[in-house]
C-alpha cells in the first residue's frame, strides 16, 4: 500500500494536521489496522504497553462511554511521544474513512475551544486534545482476534478484527461541542462550522418534508429526551423500533433517509460500510423507521432515531454548549442490534 505518512502532533493546545488526507485504504481494512496496531504497540516502552494493552476478555474492553471521564482506560496521548503519536494516529485512520477521521480529528481540536470558553470554571472537567486513550485488547495478529478502543470526550471507536476482517465496529460514537461555532475561533475554526453538519441537517429535511398525516406517526414525543440512550452500557437498546416506517414515505423521503443512514455508515472504512449497508439491504428498507421527537427547529432540543432490523442510530441536541447556548451540543450514535464489541460471536 503507497500513502503519505501523516506527520501528526498533537498539542496541548491543538490536535495540529499537518498533512491531508490523502491516504489510500485497502480493501481488508482488518488487515490495515492490524497492521497499525502493532506498529503502535512496538512504539511503546514496556510501561506504557502495560496501560495500553490489555487482555482481550478484560470487563474493560466493553466499558465505554463519551463523557470527560476523570480516569480512562488505556494511554493518552499526552503520554506519548512524536513517534508513538504518529503511530496512535495513523491507527486511528486506520479505523475510518477519509471522512470518519476528519470528523474524528475536528471532535478532538473542539477541546480547545472547551478549554477556552471554560477557563474561568472551578472544579470542571479537564479539556484537553490530548486526553484521549487507545487501548488495545489481546494481541494484534492477522491470525488472530483482538480488539480496539479509541476514545475520550465526544468519541468512543469500539472495534473487534478477527484474522483480516472487523467483525465489530460499535458502539459508534461522535459529538460535538459546540455543534455549530457562533463565533471565530481561530483560522481552523471559523464561526458557522459544523463538525456533525449532514446528520442533522438531513434528518431536518427529512422532518420537514413529511405530510400532517405522516408527522402524526414520525414525532413520538413534543419534548426531546436528555440524551441518547444506552450509554456506557455493553448491550444496545432494543426495545421495538417507533415511528415513520420507511414503507410509508415518498420516494423522495426515501432518498433523504438512505442519504442519512450512508452519513453515519461511510465514517467507516469502505469495507466495513459496505457490510453494514448490505446487511440493511438484506432486511430491505420498508421496515427501517424514523422517529422524532422534540423542537422541529434549530436551537430547541430535538431528537431521533433511525431503526432497522440491524441497527439503531440515535442523535440527540438538547444541551447547551459551553457558552451557554441552547441545543448547540451533539451526541450522535450507531449500535449493531445483534451486539456491540463481538459478545455472542463464537471465536
Amino acid at each position: 500500500m503507497k500513502h503519505r505518512r501523516l506527520t501528526i502532533a498533537l498539542g496541548v493546545a491543538a490536535v495540529c494536521l499537518a498533512a491531508g488526507f490523502g491516504y489510500l485504504k485497502l480493501s481488508a481494512s482488518g488487515v490495515e489496522m492490524t497492521l497499525a496496531a502493532e506498529k503502535f504497540v512496538k512504539s511503546l516502552s514496556a510501561e506504557q504497553r502495560a496501560k495500553a494493552i490489555l487482555a482481550y476478555d478484560t470487563p474493560q474492553r466493553t466499558d465505554w462511554h463519551y463523557i470527560p471521564k476523570p480516569t480512562r482506560k488505556g494511554l493518552q496521548v499526552k503520554e506519548m511521544n512524536d513517534e508513538q503519536r504518529t503511530a496512535a494516529l495513523d491507527l486511528l485512520h486506520s479505523t475510518l474513512s477519509a471522512l470518519g477521521y476528519g470528523k474524528a480529528t475536528k471532535i478532538m481540536r473542539l477541546e480547545t475551544i472547551l478549554h477556552e470558553l471554560e477557563k474561568q470554571r472551578t472544579g470542571g472537567p479537564l479539556r484537553d486534545p490530548q486526553r484521549y486513550f487507545f487501548t488495545v485488547f489481546g494481541q494484534p495478529d492477522v491470525n488472530g482476534r483482538w480488539g480496539l478502543s479509541i476514545e475520550g470526550h465526544h468519541l468512543s471507536l469500539n472495534f473487534v478484527v478477527d484474522h483480516d476482517k472487523v467483525i465489530s465496529s460499535t458502539p459508534t460514537f461522535f459529538g460535538a461541542n459546540p455543534g455549530v461555532l457562533l463565533a471565530d475561533y481561530g483560522p481552523e475554526f471559523k464561526k458557522g462550522l459544523r463538525v456533525l453538519a449532514k446528520e442533522e441537517e438531513l434528518a431536518f429535511q427529512l422532518l420537514q418534508s413529511l405530510t400532517p398525516e405522516q408527522r402524526k406517526t414520525a414525532v413520538i414525543a413534543q419534548k426531546a429526551p436528555s440524551d441518547v440512550r444506552g450509554a456506557g452500557s455493553a448491550r444496545p437498546p432494543l426495545s421495538p423500533a417507533v415511528g415513520l416506517a420507511a414503507g410509508e414515505m415518498s420516494k423522495d423521503q426515501v432518498t433523504i433517509l438512505r442519504t442519512l443512514i450512508e452519513e453515519y455508515a461511510h465514517n467507516l472504512p469502505d469495507d466495513v460500510a459496505a457490510d453494514r449497508l448490505a446487511a440493511i439491504e438484506k432486511e430491505g428498507y420498508s421496515g427501517i423507521k424514523f422517529a422524532w421527537a422534540g423542537a422541529e427547529k434549530p436551537g430547541i432540543g430535538h431528537d431521533y432515531r433511525v431503526q432497522g432490523a440491524t441497527f439503531l442510530i440515535e442523535f440527540n441536541n438538547t444541551q447547551p454548549d459551553s457558552a451557554g447556548n441552547l441545543a448547540n451540543h451533539i451526541h450522535s450514535v450507531w449500535y449493531n442490534l445483534a451486539g456491540s464489541f463481538a459478545i455472542g460471536i463464537e471465536k
